[in-house]
């Protein structure tokens, strides 16, 4: 659970650090580029620790898995509420289809 925590905060930070600026498209792209490596930085703090301390418990690619589902889940709500955008049917059904592929991931054959 302090790894998946770990990686949500983390992404928080990412997510705003490459997406925040498209409702300012007026700022210059170097304002834009400098900003979001700040922002960045702090992701990194976040994300380096949250996989070691996930390799204790998961494999490499059970904690891509969870960062990959993590994200999507944070660029969603992102989307949603800062960047006022809908989501469509179409995009349901391609998170089924990333929630089919985590159950593969992490299924013990």
């Amino acid at each position: 659970m302090r790894t998946t925590l770990l990686l949500l905060l983390s992404n928080l930070f990412m997510t705003t650090a490459w997406y925040w600026h498209l409702k300012y498209k007026e700022t210059s792209l170097w304002q834009v580029i400098l900003i979001s490596w700040l922002i960045a930085f702090f992701e990194y703090c976040i994300a380096v620790p949250a996989n070691r301390i996930g390799s204790y418990e998961f494999n490499a690619f059970e904690l891509k898995t969870i960062q990959e589902v993590v994200s999507l889940a944070v660029f969603v709500a992102f989307a949603v509420i800062y960047l006022k955008e809908e989501v469509k049917w179409n995009y349901l059904v391609g998170f089924a289809f990333i929630i089919l592929a985590v159950f593969f991931i992490f299924k013990k054959w």
